[in-house]
């Protein structure tokens, strides 16, 4: 069964372990990350260092405030971010979240810290999927995406089509590499090693659409609680992406977390691309037929 871009975006719960050709598969499987809960322990990203044995990505003073690994990449699969803000005490106190006494700021407000681990989304419509040359890049039976380093030539082509900046190629290695959501231990019936270490269960593991009524019911609390800001992001199939296997409960906008306000597709247009490609091949060859017949009148 295959489909078209617009059909892949527009389906209100796409399937895409069905779209790569798993005619029998479990159900899609992610990550639900509940920043509220989020403590900055970072359990999350030794636990996913110590299980896929991935190598020591920077241990210096970034002037990040705490935040030693700054962003994903192949030697990061899982990064916390830490940011902190100044919010009306109210906010800060609602939500129990830790802050600075208000007279260390000129005015009413106290700092806050905004907590979020994040990682690969497992996109439901993958660029980097559509851009591997090789096939290293493949969808999996619970719908995740996962690279294959035995198989990667480092072309590099998927680190500019990931919309969200996940995918890298590691130094020294050549290779790219990213979260696999742990797929060995997906298929031994275990949750991902950083689930499984969260002490406050901000990184929640699960069935995909479970994970998205959980995290509705969840908005809904914080709203009634007064968390006025607090919304979901990569959750909607209607998105420029076709949704997230690996979503996000958020305080603020995405760009307080560095996260893209609008991801699309980054290959949306090479199916069109091909097309007009195609056409003027067509042309070409026609009007270098012509030309030689021409000559030989």
């Amino acid at each position: 069964m295959s489909f078209t871009l617009d059909e892949r975006l527009s389906a209100p719960l796409m399937d895409p372990a069905a779209e790569a050709g798993y005619a029998e598969h479990p159900p899609r499987m992610g990550f639900f990350t509940d920043t509220s809960v989020c403590i900055g322990c970072k359990a999350c990203e030794v636990a996913c260092k110590e299980w896929n044995a991935i190598p020591e990505g920077g241990l210096d003073l970034t002037g990040m405030s705490y935040d030693n690994s700054v962003g994903l990449g192949a030697s990061t699969w899982r990064h916390v971010a830490f940011v902190e803000q100044a919010t009306p005490n109210r906010d800060a106190v609602d939500l129990g979240m830790p802050s600075v006494p208000q007279g260390a700021l000129q005015d009413d407000r106290e700092l806050r810290w905004l907590m979020a681990s994040d990682v690969c989304k497992h996109c439901t419509h993958a660029a980097c999927l559509d851009v591997c040359p090789t096939g290293s890049l493949f969808r999996t039976e619970f719908g995740t995406v996962v690279v294959q380093e035995d198989i990667c030539n480092g072309c590099g082509y998927c680190v500019p089509a990931c919309p969200y900046g996940v995918i890298d190629l590691r130094p020294g290695d050549g290779r790219a590499w990213k979260c696999t959501l742990c797929y060995d231990r997906l298929g031994a019936g275990l949750e991902p090693a950083c689930a499984k270490a969260c002490p406050t269960d901000s990184i929640q593991y699960g069935p995909l659409d479970e994970l998205r009524d959980r995290a509705a019911e969840r908005v809904d609390a914080l709203h009634e609680a007064g968390a006025e800001q607090a919304r979901l992001y990569g959750h909607d199939p209607a998105d420029g992406v076709g949704g997230d296997g690996a979503f996000f409960l958020l305080l603020d906008e995405p760009e307080v977390y560095g996260l893209p306000p609008d991801p699309v597709v980054t290959t949306r247009d090479l199916p069109a691309m091909w097309r007009r490609a195609a056409v003027a091949a067509a042309g070409t060859v026609a009007a270098v037929a012509a030309a030689f017949l021409g000559c030989r009148r």
